[in-house]
């Protein structure tokens, strides 16, 4: 029964631990559980379990972007060139793309957090980041043939300084979506997977990422220029586009159409009767406006937040609170001592890889063949340079199938070794294969080496984020035990998005420091030697630092 009009609302004098609670339902619950039944409403439902199908097609994405990955290593460089791009502006190319990287990546991960699309948080970002993607290849593969049609004298400065300018801002653009796009991908994972589909997910993006890398090397090293699809399109540029584009495009509408998210707002509706003060004004009411004659002086009912200890009643508040650049940077700057340690850790090993990764086609030419790139490009030290290049291609794809096969290997070890194992293995392993590779500079010795490179790769893609997944699990079922399963949490996509600004910080000081350290040691040996040690070092700081749930 409810409430009279004439009856004032008296403070209830029973514990609520005894106080008998009609649910909204108008069912009564006994008086022992009415608690345990109210927050039973706030705790997280468990994503159902989802077929292997739907985490192969959410993975899809990761082959897409990792076969375009794969076509800009091989492309942007001869792209530049043939551009006319000078020397000192090589390294303003790669620094853009990673320091803006590194300023936005946590303001869009916070953002995609509290997105309210109904579409959901992430695969709006998701797609506008893919957008980007094309719209960057389309700039840096297609630019110079539209500059050439606009303008008709082809040796006018003008014309030269279009083509850099339309080139170097598809390769920042296209850089800058890519190294974006990989956070709310995983975020958006976390977000409709239950734990053990999310270590499952993990796995598949690794292989298909592997898989998309491989093949993106092996389309690329092929000779388009003089096949059919070469002589139809105008060049291999154009070619290239085309199968990065058409592949990236499908593989992206897969993804986005792989699992279903739930909207935030939609969430946020469910709830907002019991999160607000005018919702639970008193237990007995079922219609508001009964309670008109309630006393403003006499004791209040507050909202569970409000008796969790939240800072602000109203979601919309916090939300907004939340999304201010300075509280973001506050919440980077005081996160958990394990977030931070993980972090570092990402840094030094994306540190060391990239270190080796951009640089391992050139050591190649010039240490392994002993080829010249600066000689005339007619010349027999030129051509060895451009062989060695093209054996370091395959060396590249070696590694993208060692990527694939060792992520599939990690379920078997998972078991036995643990994530702390699975971390110390990867480092290990890829400190001591470059550190080989520096000593003993030969052809077979080195490719059969760059199936190491991959074990590092799978393990960075894997592990951080399996780390992320289960410390967000932990803090929940501390909650859960607390009592405090309204408390507002991390977001997972600014945890994601502040590992993934390390690889961006990683690309800063690789571009920025190793042209000075090859300078100083008068050799690219200085290279490998350099990511070997950082691997080293954070085998040992894996080990001790990173912290792992048991």
């Amino acid at each position: 029964m409810t409430l009279s009009k004439d009856v004032e609302y008296q403070a209830p004098t029973t514990p609520p631990s005894t106080m008998k609670v009609p649910a909204l339902d108008g069912m009564d619950y006994s008086s022992s559980s009415s608690l345990e039944q109210m927050e039973g409403i706030f705790q997280s439902v468990e994503p159902p379990r989802r077929s292997t199908g739907r985490l192969l097609m959410h993975s899809m994405a990761m082959f897409g972007r990792e076969f375009c990955y794969a076509v800009e290593a091989a492309y942007v460089t001869p792209v530049l060139l043939s551009v006319g791009l000078p020397k000192s502006l090589y390294s303003l190319v790669w620094l853009i793309s990673p320091i803006l990287g590194f300023i936005l990546q946590p303001v869009v991960g916070s953002a995609s957090d509290y997105c309210r699309s109904r579409w959901g948080r992430r695969r709006p970002y998701i797609l506008a980041l893919g957008i980007l993607m094309v719209l960057g290849m389309t700039l840096y593969l297609n630019g110079d043939t539209v500059i050439t049609a606009i303008f008709r004298n082809s040796n006018s400065p003008e014309k030269r300084t279009w083509a850099i300018v339309i080139t170097m801002l598809g390769v920042v653009a296209f850089d800058f979506a890519a190294d974006f796009i990989d956070g709310p991908i995983k975020a958006y994972l976390f977000d409709v997977c239950s734990h053990q589909d999310k270590e499952r997910g993990l796995h598949y993006h690794a292989l298909l990422t592997g898989l998309g890398g491989a093949l993106g090397y092996l389309t690329g090293a092929m000779d388009w220029g003089s096949t059919f699809f070469g002589r139809l399109m105008g060049s291999e540029f154009q070619v290239m586009f085309f199968f990065s584009s058409s592949i990236f495009l499908l593989f992206l509408a897969v993804h986005l159409c792989s699992i279903p998210e739930t909207p935030l707002k939609v969430e946020t509706s469910e709830t907002k009767l019991l999160l607000t003060h005018e919702g639970l004004k008193a237990y007995g009411s079922i219609d508001p406006t009964q309670n008109n004659n309630v006393k403003k002086n006499e004791p209040q009912i507050k909202s569970l937040s409000y008796i969790e200890g939240e800072e602000e009643d109203d979601p919309k508040v916090r939300v907004q609170k939340r999304m201010t650049l300075k509280s973001l940077v506050r919440a980077l700057l005081t996160m958990p001592s394990h977030y931070r340690y993980l972090c570092v850790s990402h840094l030094i090993g994306w540190t060391a890889f990239l270190s080796n990764m951009l640089f391992f086609t050139d050591y190649m030419g010039q240490i392994v063949y002993h080829g010249n790139p600066y000689a005339p490009h007619n010349s027999t030290a030129y051509i060895i340079y451009e062989r060695g290049v093209e054996v370091g291609c395959w060396g590249m794809c070696i590694n993208a199938i060692s990527s694939c096969l060792y992520s599939y290997l990690q379920k078997a070890l998972l078991p036995y070794i643990g994530l702390k194992g699975l971390y110390f293995v990867g480092y290990l392993l890829f400190g001591l294969g470059t550190g080989f590779i520096g000593l003993f500079p030969n052809v077979y010795s080195t490719l059969a080496l760059c199936s190491l490179f991959g074990v590092m790769s799978s393990t960075l893609y894997t592990v951080p984020f399996n780390l992320i997944s289960e410390y967000h699990r932990e803090e929940e079922a501390e909650a859960e035990l607390d009592g405090k399963t309204n408390k507002v949490h991390r977001g997972k996509g600014i945890d994601c998005a502040a590992l993934t600004c390390m690889v961006q910080l990683a690309q800063i000081i690789v571009g920025g420091g190793l042209g000075f350290l090859v300078s100083l040691a008068g050799s690219v040996v200085v290279i490998v030697i350099f990511a070997s040690t950082v691997s080293l070092i954070g085998c040992c700081f894996v080990a001790i630092f990173v912290r792992y749930v048991e």
